[in-house]
């Protein structure tokens, strides 16, 4: 795995730096739903400040707007920011993506955002694998390091893959059954135990050595309030949606993680959106904040989850990036990082 230059090495004293920065939350009526994105940045930012930076200029892309859409401009974020960290020196530009040469790395664009910096840090781990001209282009423009979420997350996931302490749990779920072919390959390599929910269990061997659900919560429809009952994985009845796992392998998964010194955990266990068919991803999600191990969470859906449930802060790491993690983990070289020169 590559390992970039950190920004702790970084010579800032007297000069401009840009940032990139994973700001990419939620709004809510014009105002940020969720700032943990924004908080995560805190450090490198006063990282820079402390070490006598001129000016810090953060970018981020918010959303995937197809024009300079208003609901879609960073103004939530930068109010956000500035509540959070009240100094003079700290910019944010406005949303990169309204910038149809952002998605392209459009060298262009990526020239006009260097001219906004001496130095380029990228902490922004959620988009390091989009080639995109904020994460990969302008790093070969500026002298380039890793800020310091950036490096932890490697750190973190990268410790997944090299030397986890055993026995190693790793917990699948979610309807994106294509987006986690790779890393189920890779981690089944690597774990001792991967267990799998969610819509992806229905599309996995049932030879494969897996842990697969034993029974589910099954719906007559895919709505909220559906008729349901807990059946036999082979024994959802016809024209009908398996929509969670059932109390028998809720158990199980729970024994198995019970087990580990360490837990990885990415996808939900069926539609946790609705409380009726909630109760496996809540199930697991406890049982990893309860583990005697060491725990990583991972992905848009298990992170919602933990922080619904109010166990976020019993999780050893909560990764930021959904795409960017299950990339790496699946082996794969993430252009935002290995633009960056090695430590």
């Amino acid at each position: 795995m590559h390992r970039p230059r950190s920004v702790r090495d970084a010579d800032v004293a007297g000069k401009r730096v840009l940032v990139r920065v994973d700001f990419n939350v939620p709004l809510d009526d014009g105002r940020v739903a969720d700032d943990t994105r924004i908080r995560a940045a805190l450090p490198t930012l006063r990282l820079l400040l402390d070490r006598h930076a001129t000016e810090v200029v953060c970018c981020s892309h918010l959303g995937r707007p197809k024009d300079r859409e208003p609901d879609l401009s960073m103004e939530p974020v930068r109010e956000r920011l500035d509540d959070l960290l009240r100094d003079e020196r700290v910019t944010l530009l406005e949303n990169t993506r309204f910038e149809p040469g952002e998605t392209k790395n459009d060298p262009e664009f990526a020239r006009r955002l260097a001219a906004y910096g001496d130095v380029y840090v990228n902490d922004a781990f959620g988009s390091a694998h989009r080639a995109h001209a904020s994460t990969e282009g302008i790093a070969h423009l500026l002298p380039a390091y890793a800020g310091l979420l950036l490096l932890k997350e490697l750190d973190e996931l990268g410790s997944l893959l090299e030397d986890p302490a055993r026995p190693f749990v790793a917990v699948l779920g979610g309807a994106k059954v294509a987006d986690k072919i790779g890393v189920l390959r890779t981690l089944g390599e690597r774990a001792d135990t991967v267990l799998i929910g969610g819509k992806m269990a229905e599309e996995v061997d049932r030879d494969s050595g897996y842990g697969l659900p034993s029974d589910v919560v099954a719906a007559a429809a895919f709505e909220a309030d559906a008729e349901s009952r807990v059946v036999a994985w082979d024994a959802v009845p016809d024209g009908w949606l398996a929509l969670d796992i059932g109390p028998e392998t809720r158990e199980a998964f729970a024994a198995k993680i019970a087990e580990a010194k360490t837990v990885f955990w990415n996808g939900p266990m069926g539609v946790f959106e609705w409380p009726r068919f909630a109760e496996g991803t809540k199930a697991v999600a406890e049982a990893v904040a309860s583990a005697a191990a060491h725990t990583v969470v991972g992905g848009g859906d298990s992170v919602r989850a933990i922080e619904e449930l109010g166990l976020a802060e019993r999780i050893d790491w909560v990764s930021t990036g959904g795409g960017a993690s299950l990339e790496l983990l699946e082996g794969k070289d993430l252009p935002g990082v290995v633009a960056i020169p090695p430590a």
